[in-house]
Formats: C-alpha cells, sequence, structure tokens
C-alpha cells in the first residue's frame, strides 16, 4: 500500500507556490541557523541513546523496505504530483548522508533542509523533529553515523514532472505552516506532562496522521493549544482516530494504564492495533521505555474531547436476532472470533461493539480492514498467532458494505452505513496486507 505522507501536502505545496510565487522567492536559499556544535567523538553511551530517539521518532517507517539494509530508503510515495522515494540515510557517503555535518544534519531534520539549500518534502515530517531537543539531534547524529550500517543503495529520483517538482514552493510553505523553535516546556506543568507532550509533538509526530490537514495540506494545529490537534483524521484509506477524550472516536474510555498497555503490546480490552498503526507499533512504541509510555498517556489523558463533534456517548445495547441484511454474514464470517454479541475475546480478539471503526463517520478503516486484512504483529520478536484475515476474494462489495453496516448500527454503535461504491473505491487502491512485517534489528 502506498505511503500517504507526500500525498497529505502535495497540492498544499503547489498552491502555496502558484499564488505567492515570486513574493516570497528569497526563501529559497534561507539556511535556519543550527545552534549545535560538531561532536568530537560519538561515545556508546550517546549512539545508545541516538538509538532510542530513533525509536521514538519511528525513522524506519519511511526509509526501510524489507530485505533491504535499514535505512537505505526506497519505499514508495505516491502523491496527485507522482512517486517519490524515501532515501538513503545510512553513512554512506556517496548515496547516503556520509558527508553530513552536525549541523547538515541537524538542518536537514529539523528544519528540512539538505546541504545545498535543497528543500525536502514534508513527507519528512520536520514540522514535528524542529521540536527535538539539541541533544536528541546530537545522539540521533551520532547513532547515524556510528550505529548503522552504510549502504551503497542509490535514491531513487521522484517521477514528479517539471514544473512540480520546482522545490522552492516547500520554502513558501514552511514560512507559513511549519514551526522553527524546539519544544520549550510548560512551567504551570509537571515533568511527566511535559515529557509526554514532547514525544507526542516532537519525535512521535503523532499529529501527522491523527490531526486533520487544511486546505494547503498542513496540520490544523500542531499543540494542544489548537482545538483541532490529534482531533482524529482520514488518510489514504484509513481514519486515525481522535487520540483526545472523546469517548466515541477518541481516548475518552480508555484509562491511562490501559493507553500505556496498547503502546507497550499492541492491544488491550478495547482494541488491537492495525493499519498503518502496526508499523509504529511494531517498530517504534513497544520499544519505548515505560516512564515515557506513561508520560505520553498522561499528555494524552489531558487533552479535552468535543462532545459536539464526538457526539452521545456510546453505550452497550444488546441485539437480537435478525435478518437485517448483513446479520447471516457476520455471524458465518465474523462472529466465531468478535462473537454475536460483537464484544470480542479481549485482550485477543478486538470488540466491534464500541469499537471506533463503528463510532466514527469515516467508515475508511472498517472497509480497508475488512479487504485486506491486518498486517502481523510483532512483539518481543514473536509475531501475533491472530490475524484479521483479508475478505476481498471471499466478498463482494455489496457483501462488505452490507455485514459493515450491519456492525456500525448494531449493539449501540451509530457509525452508519457503508456504500458499495465506497468498498469499491477502496479495494480498487489498495492492497491486501502483507503477512511479513517490516521488523527492524537496528544493531
Amino acid at each position: 500500500m502506498n505511503n500517504p505522507r507526500f500525498a497529505r501536502t502535495a497540492g498544499g505545496l503547489v498552491l502555496a507556490g502558484l499564488v505567492i510565487a515570486g513574493v516570497l522567492a528569497w526563501y529559497v536559499t534561507r539556511q535556519p541557523a543550527s545552534p549545535l556544535e560538531p561532536t568530537q567523538r560519538a561515545d556508546a553511551a550517546l549512539v545508545s541513546r541516538g538509538e532510542y530517539v530513533a525509536r521514538l521518532s519511528d525513522c524506519v517507517a519511511c526509509h526501510s523496505l524489507p530485505g533491504k539494509t535499514p535505512f537505505a530508503g526506497g519505499l514508495e510515495m505516491a502523491t496527485p504530483l507522482g512517486a517519490i522515494h524515501a532515501t538513503n540515510i545510512t553513512p554512506d557517503r556517496e548515496h547516503g548522508i556520509g558527508t553530513y555535518s552536525l549541523a547538515d544534519f541537524d538542518r536537514a531534520v529539523r528544519h528540512g533542509v539538505a546541504p545545498g539549500g535543497r528543500r525536502l518534502y514534508p513527507a519528512m515530517p520536520y514540522p514535528s523533529y524542529v521540536k527535538l531537543s539539541d541533544d536528541d539531534v546530537r545522539a540521533l547524529y551520532a547513532f547515524f553515523m556510528h550505529g548503522v550500517q552504510p549502504a551503497s543503495e542509490p535514491n531513487i529520483p521522484s517521477d514528479i514532472p517539471w514544473p512540480l517538482n520546482l522545490r522552492w514552493p516547500i520554502a513558501l510553505w514552511n514560512g507559513v505552516f511549519a514551526p522553527s523553535a524546539a519544544y520549550a516546556a510548560k512551567p504551570e506543568q509537571d515533568a511527566v506532562w511535559n515529557r509526554g507532550a514532547y514525544i507526542v509533538q516532537g519525535p512521535g509526530h503523532c499529529g501527522s496522521c491523527h490531526t486533520p490537514r487544511g486546505l494547503a495540506f498542513n496540520e490544523k494545529a500542531l499543540d494542544e493549544s489548537g482545538t483541532p490537534f490529534l482531533s482524529g483524521a482520514l488518510l489514504d484509506g484509513w481514519y486515525a482516530p481522535s487520540l483526545r477524550q472523546d469517548p466515541n472516536t477518541g481516548l475518552g474510555r480508555w484509562t491511562e494504564p490501559q493507553i500505556v498497555q496498547f503502546l507497550k503490546t499492541g492491544r488491550n480490552q478495547h482494541a488491537v492495533v492495525f493499519g498503518s498503526m502496526t508499523e509504529a507499533f511494531n517498530n517504534s512504541t513497544q520499544f519505548m521505555a515505560d516512564d515515557d509510555l506513561a508520560a505520553i498517556a498522561r499528555y494524552l489523558k489531558s487533552l479535552p474531547g468535543d462532545p459536539q463533534r464526538d457526539g452521545t456517548p456510546w453505550q452497550y445495547q444488546a441485539a437480537s436476532a435478525t435478518t437485517r441484511p448483513g446479520a447471516h454474514t457476520y455471524a458465518t464470517r465474523c462472529a466465531s472470533c468478535h462473537g454475536l454479541d460483537g464484544k470480542g475475546q479481549p485482550e485477543w480478539m478486538p470488540p466491534l461493539a464500541g469499537a471506533t471503526s463503528a463510532l466514527a463517520k469515516e467508515s475508511a478503516s472498517a472497509i480497508n480492514i475488512t479487504l485486506n486484512g491486518s498486517q502481523r504483529i510483532v512483539v518481543a520478536g514473536v509475531p501475533d498467532a491472530y490475524r484479521m484475515p483479508a475478505f476481498r476474494e471471499q466478498l463482494s462489495d455489496q457483501d462488505i458494505a452490507e455485514v459493515l453496516s450491519y456492525v456500525r448500527s448494531t449493539w449501540g454503535n451509530g457509525g452508519g452505513a457503508v456504500d458499495a461504491q465506497a468498498v469499491g473505491k477502496l479495494r480498487g487502491h489498495t492492497d491486501p496486507a502483507s503477512s511479513s512485517p517490516i521488523i527492524l534489528h537496528m544493531r
């Protein structure tokens, strides 16, 4: 399945460039100053710290492919304008970042400016990474220079045609939408809350998926000061749910320990990771320290929900036998795992009663997981024995629409009906989930 990150910003970049081209063209050569000084040597502790920051930042999500050297790049990112590919960020001096100084690395990671002034596409989440601390950037640099195996893997050029491939409009977009300062602790909050805010807003770049986008494909808010922040967003065939205290589409019914459990083990009594969150779990969140997971949970639980957006809190309603469309398909295809009562088998088979995918107005996640199944969750190196199968070969668009409409209108669920055309659209541009997940063994 194509990576969505650049697709969320491409239209905005072109629009911004066309509207204010020439007026702010001086941004092309603007080089953000780096407060960092080159390191004289990288000791083992610094490299290890950098490896952990890379885990927090989930660098593997875009820069690694199965069967390839870690961080050698190559992942295709489809956009409305053409395809780009993630670059080689190993310390190879010809194709990677082996010639980068610490200042070069800092400008690329936190400001999206490569050596020579070349602007990086915001597929690289530098609007979030700008919040990384100087110490974390220094450690990250030490890891990539001394803890990563060089790979002589050439970068793949983009196929975006001229003049749409001109990168100077990115500078204009940055000037409007990208912040320029590292995270500053809120003095009115304690250290745990501030640590959680730092991870969520900065290295974790959670808003890249969970915050809705504006007309220029910018995140509508970058921290808790904006109510759209982490309020849920649709991207590339998945609905990334709210991470705020919304009881239906967010984390309102989750406790802090349940959030920690989900990020550490991939499951809790409410849900099991699926979709694009599976890759984030497999290579990032499960490796986070318990204290950091607790800090993330504390911060997320502090974000208020929006009753007007989220609606009346869900309550379970028992369902009687019915001949409604989709009921028979559910009983024969779904109930053995998820239960005739929709309650699943927590914490192994997730409940569909009260599930976010059955309460959200966006039906993309429900359709996608039914069509394509789920990637395999790998915990501490052990693949999960339970995996949602793909039904694209067994069920028609109408069958899937009916069974999902049944699920989304039963047991108190209020997500609404699913149209067969919506199923057909996703069927046409998605693929079955791989049973061989990308699991990165850094060292």
